[in-house]
């Protein structure tokens, strides 16, 4: 979690810090002095504001990136933006109208949302399956589908439901797969994901006698299904959309962003860790440049929110641009489209309960 920083500036300096950030996120070109008088409403001299830039460089908000040029924001400027102006104004303003078309399959949503927010941002993209918080087996129901197949159904952590088709050796009666079912959820109702191994089925094939052969088929089916729903699948979008930035275009910069991308390096420990704090409503987390927790994308900043199912499962989505990127506007779009998820999901949910 990104903790804030204290700021000792004063009013005037606030004010001058806030214009050249405004400014650069707005135009992408330093700032000068004679910009910032014209901006804001201090009546102060050129040569006035060029002391108090002067400070705020050394204090760390801006840096002049040329001789003769004009200043840019830091980090740490970014960061003054994130905590203190965006707070201060408030949440903007969310967009009517529904985002998401309803669709069945939780995959094709999730590649939408991330097609959906790229289009809408002009930012590249990353949503990530729903991934469980409690990571027990709740309950596991055997039911045979013909002489040679079974199929388990197995519910994970708060009703998340996995099926798996298992072939057996030998054709069973009803009276062997209830035998099956109640050795099973004997060893495996309320065990951990992580505490399935070798050593216990070795032990349930001990009970099960002459059916071990038939066991062993069972429990790698089941937990290949519980392999499955503890996989983070990652959906990305419009990785090409942040090489419109200048600052972010030259050569080294676009190929390892496109392959952070493409390869998916790094961004499920983003995921992990955005997940791992708690920061409110949909847990916002705003990370610019070197607070990245992706080496590759240091140079960007990254807007990342939560989703929930009515399960509890829970799932990131990312937003990726450059250090001046449009923050309100990312953040009331992950605020509203989370809204939409979350509405999504429960409707499905009730309409579930009236069957």
């Amino acid at each position: 979690m990104i903790q804030d920083l204290e700021y000792d500036l004063d009013d005037r300096k606030q004010t001058i810090l806030r214009v050249i950030i405004s400014n650069y996120l707005e135009t992408g070109e330093p700032v000068g002095s004679r910009t910032i008088s014209k901006l804001s409403d201090l009546n102060l001299s050129s040569a006035t504001i060029r002391n108090e830039m002067s400070d705020l460089e050394e204090l760390g908000y801006i840096v002049q990136p040329h001789t003769s040029a004009g200043r840019i924001p830091t980090d740490k400027g970014y960061r003054f933006y994130v905590d203190k102006v965006m707070n201060e104004k408030g949440e903007a303003e969310r967009k009517e109208g529904a985002l998401l078309e309803r669709v069945d399959k939780l995959e094709a949503l999730l590649m939408q949302v991330a097609k959906v927010l790229a289009y809408n941002t002009q930012y590249a993209t990353m949503v990530t399956s729903p991934m469980l918080q409690n990571k027990q087996v709740k309950f596991i129901q055997l039911s045979q589908v013909d002489e040679e197949k079974l199929v388990a159904v197995i519910v994970v952590g708060d009703n998340i439901a996995k099926n798996k088709l298992i072939k057996v050796s030998r054709p069973l009666f009803n009276e062997e797969v209830l035998k099956f079912n109640i050795l099973l959820n004997t060893f495996l109702q309320g065990v951990a994901v992580d505490q399935i191994n070798l050593e216990l089925m070795q032990t349930m094939k001990k009970q099960a006698g002459d059916y071990a052969d038939i066991l062993e088929s069972i429990f790698e089916g089941i937990v290949d299904a519980v392999k499955e729903a503890e996989e983070m699948k990652i959906y990305t979008s419009g990785a090409s959309n942040i090489l419109k930035y200048q600052e972010l275009g030259n050569m080294e910069k676009a190929t390892a962003l496109l392959e952070t991308f493409e390869e998916q390096t790094g961004l499920d420990a983003l995921a992990d860790e955005t997940l791992k704090s708690e920061d409110g409503e949909h847990n916002i987390q705003i990370y610019i440049g070197d607070e990245s927790p992706v080496q590759n994308i240091k140079d960007c900043s990254i807007i990342t929110s939560t989703y929930q199912l009515p399960e509890g499962a829970k799932g990131t989505i990312g937003i990726i641009g450059p250090k001046r990127m449009d923050y309100k506007k990312v953040v009331s779009t992950l605020k509203s489209l989370t809204d939409e998820l979350d509405n999504i999901f429960l409707n499905k949910e009730d309409k579930r309960g009236e069957n």
